[in-house]
């Protein structure tokens, strides 16, 4: 009896293994995918995101690295990641600034041939100047994740006080904001506060006024430098400085500076990207909570409107062992419905117009209703591989003129000759 019970355990314990054995060889080991994303992009909402897809896709287990604070930081990261070829990243997060960089580079792989037929209709809903800026040569190198521009912002409060309208033109706006200026008779109130320090913001302040007037850094990818629209847009900004309406030390103002003194209510006017809205309606210490109102920046006389694109794009590493499976999961991450997740979760800025008019997003993000019409006029910095070269010129130009250092016709001298020499 025991031997019999002995055999009948042994045969049960033969076939439970085996069955183990076959449910192994059926069922293919989970792809592991390992993305990269800044401090800056939220990691707790990106988490939560990762968890719906793998609840969707039980065969796919994804891993988060999170990085620096800043577009640099991040930047310098990858750059030594992917120059070494390392495999361990499948995924990243991107600036818009760098797609043309990561295709010269190869590091990123092209998206077109994983669509097939679809590829015209899907990426043809994404606004249009998040699809230029990601495609390079004929070739889709990332996909838009979160779109951003350069707004301008300012007091409704001080501006309902005497009787202004939000300006249509850059001299418009100097003038309201010295008219401010003058009937507050508080010497710490600045008219307008801008980027003119050293830093990627400075290529905006520079790039404003000369878009407006139709100016390009690069037609065909040749040097196409137009001095007397250049000139004219530098002088804008100095006289701003000189006559007081900006500050006389605005070669020191970083991006968060700006928001800052906005935000401690020092600023009529000032000029910044998306995300500084959500600090001035609900930071601890803001002081214009319920008083800023948004519009398109203003044009020069003569010009239209015209702002400064940012935002971030999702790419698959070139090295990646798991090339298909990243794509699958950045096509959902880039569509529409993360897209307005991301607006209503983390209020960051879509990148297809019809989430901006999603009556769920309007009620829950009521500022989005008038930021749709500045994205839609935001441009793409140069898209190059060279833009690093380009941008030096620009921002440390800029900066130079702004501290009075040199004149805006020595800047376009160095200027001209840098932007010529990065694209021979």
């Amino acid at each position: 009896m025991k031997l019999r019970s002995a055999a009948t355990f042994l045969l049960f314990t033969c076939m439970v293994a085996h069955a183990a054995l076959a449910q192994t060889a059926s069922s293919p080991a989970p792809v592991n995918l390992k993305v990269y994303i800044g401090g800056q992009q939220r990691p707790d909402i990106m988490r939560g995101l990762f968890a719906q897809y793998m609840a969707a896709h039980p065969g796919v287990k994804i891993s988060v690295e999170v990085g620096g604070a800043t577009s640099e930081l991040n930047q310098k990261y990858l750059n030594m990641v992917l120059t070494a070829r390392d495999a361990t990243l499948d995924i990243f997060l991107i600036d818009i600034i760098r797609p043309a960089q990561f295709a010269a580079a190869r590091w990123a792989e092209p998206l077109n041939d994983y669509y097939g037929k679809d590829a015209e209709t899907e990426l043809s809903r994404y606004l249009p100047a998040y699809r230029e800026a990601n495609t390079v040569n004929g070739k889709m190198m990332a996909l838009p994740a979160l779109a951003d521009s350069l707004f301008l912002y300012y007091r409704k409060d001080l501006l309902a006080k005497y009787g202004e309208q939000p300006p249509a033109t850059w001299p418009e706006l100097a003038r309201i904001a010295r008219k401010i200026q003058q009937g507050e008779n508080n010497p710490n109130l600045q008219g307008l506060s801008f980027q003119g320090k050293a830093v990627e913001g400075a290529v905006c302040t520079f790039l404003l006024p000369y878009w407006s007037l139709g100016g390009e850094i690069i037609r065909d990818g040749k040097t196409s430098f137009e001095r007397g629209k250049a000139e004219a847009g530098l002088n804008m900004w100095r006289t701003m400085i000189n006559e007081g309406v900006a500050k006389k030390n605005s070669a020191e103002v970083g991006t968060d500076d700006t928001r800052k003194e906005f935000q401690a209510g020092k600023v009529v006017f000032g000029v910044i990207w998306g995300y500084a809205w959500n600090h001035f309606q609900a930071g601890a210490d803001t002081q214009v909570k319920g008083k800023v109102g948004v519009v398109k920046l203003p044009a020069m006389p003569g010009g239209k409107a015209v702002s400064c694109m940012g935002g971030w794009n999702w790419a698959v590493s070139a090295f990646s062992k798991n090339k298909p499976e990243a794509v699958s999961l950045i096509r959902w991450l880039s569509s529409p419905a993360v897209s307005k997740q991301l607006a209503l979760k983390g209020s960051f800025h879509p990148v297809f117009a019809e989430v901006y008019r999603d009556p769920e997003v309007v009620a829950a993000v009521p500022w989005f209703a008038d930021a749709l019409p500045v994205v839609e006029t935001a441009r793409p910095r140069p898209v190059t591989p060279v833009y690093k070269a380009i941008s030096d010129a620009l921002r440390i130009n800029t900066n130079t003129v702004m501290a009075g250092v040199k004149t805006p016709q020595q800047a376009l001298d160095e200027i001209e000759q840098r932007v010529a020499r990065a694209l021979r």
